[in-house]
């Protein structure tokens, strides 16, 4: 070969080296922006065909009766407590006086007219409570003393019979104050008996799983209003003559022995799911099985099953609802206990539900949103 073919050669090889090695890209066009408003309503409510023909008719049903209802409930409305002017405007108008004429007997219920500001105190001291416990900046030692003030202060404010306060039976106490108490104490309770009995299903012990399995299984098989209907009217003819437990006291028990059980196949699932190796790892470094359970597993199985522990708050305090069954006239029940007895405002039952379903949403949302809170910090720091 002369020299010149091999220069020829060597030219047709980097020719063809760079056609396939350096050959350019087709231009693309630039990702979708992931983060932000529209991208979340794009992948939410847009993310497939489905999806778009789906939100379209929600969005077109909407816009259809959106306007009928904003007349109905802010163009023609009634605001004063005049049944007779909204006994005129059924079918165009909305009666809002129905709130402002009944609203202290469904926030209250039966409890005496003159010391409302008792339970609306009460209140307030559980909401601060609540919302104390929930800053991460006061979660300290002293938390718990609060807890116990709050509630011993709570009950001598309802019931009285001290600092000069009239006594006020519990079978009285209604309304709103009544559901945040319930549900409060319930949570308060279920949560660490859940995590107990999720521990003893897990146990190696047989008679210890055996009786939470059946413990859990028994609740989990009957619905609530059994539970509520068993201990309050079943569970005295078991007990001695003569031997009264407050009602209060009984249903606060079912609701927390029936919460605790759902809740704790919740915390199960999450135990379940940390691996082996690191229980066997703590054993070999001594610790004992408390040891274990409080520093190692719980830890861990705990933030995993948090939308699930929230599911279960969000449901007991829904389910206080129930506890008009036995007589308890909580915020639904004081409802019916407002408008029942008088037949000028029974008609506008939909207006005063409108109004405690509003309360109800607020309770629901504030949780949902501190779940989510929880479940952010506890993405960090698995970051870390």
């Amino acid at each position: 070969m002369n020299p010149s073919q091999a220069t020829d050669n060597a030219v047709r090889g980097l020719t063809r080296y760079k056609s396939e090695v350096f050959a350019p890209v087709a231009a693309r066009h630039a990702p979708r922006n992931e983060q932000g408003t529209l991208a979340s309503l794009r992948r939410h409510l847009f993310g497939s065909r489905f999806s778009t023909i789906t939100t379209i008719v929600l969005i077109a049903i909407f816009l259809q009766t959106l306007p009928d209802f904003i007349a109905w409930a802010l163009i023609h409305p009634v605001w004063t407590p005049d049944a007779a002017l909204c006994k005129q405007a059924m079918g165009e108008g909305a009666c809002w006086g129905v709130i402002t004429e009944k609203y202290r007997v469904i926030i209250f219920g039966y409890y005496p007219h003159a010391e409302h500001w008792r339970p609306l105190i009460a209140t307030l001291l559980l909401l601060g409570l609540l919302v104390a416990s929930c800053t991460r900046a006061l979660w300290s030692q002293w938390l718990v003393l609060l807890w116990v003030i709050v509630m011993v202060a709570v009950f001598v404010i309802l019931r009285g019979g001290w600092f000069g306060l009239s006594l006020v039976d519990t079978d009285r106490w209604g309304g709103l104050p009544l559901t945040v108490l319930l549900a409060t104490l319930s949570i308060v309770a279920a949560f660490p008996l859940s995590v107990i009995v999720a521990l003893g299903r897990r146990s190696n012990m047989p008679a210890i799983s055996a009786v939470c399995t059946v413990y859990i299984e028994l609740i989990r098989g009957v619905p609530l209003i059994s539970v509520l209907f068993m201990a309050s009217f079943m569970f005295p003819l078991l007990m001695p003559a003569g031997t009264k437990i407050d009602v209060l006291l009984r249903v606060f028990i079912g609701i927390t022995l029936f919460a605790a059980a759902y809740m704790a196949e919740v915390i199960r699932g999450g135990l379940q799911a940390i691996p082996n190796g690191q229980v066997e790892a703590a054993q070999s470094l001594g610790m004992s099985y408390w040891q274990t359970q409080r520093k190692i597993v719980l830890p861990q199985a705990l933030a995993m099953v948090v939308p699930g522990v929230m599911n279960n708050f969000i449901g007991i305090f829904k389910d206080t609802s129930l506890v008009t069954i036995v007589s308890l006239y909580e915020l639904t029940g004081a409802l019916g206990l407002a408008l029942n007895s008088d037949a000028d405002w029974r008609p506008f039952k939909l207006e005063a539900y409108l109004f405690i379903t509003l309360i109800y949403f607020a309770g629901c949302y504030a949780m949902s949103r501190y779940s989510l809170w929880i479940e952010a910090q506890l993405s960090r720091s698995r970051a870390r």
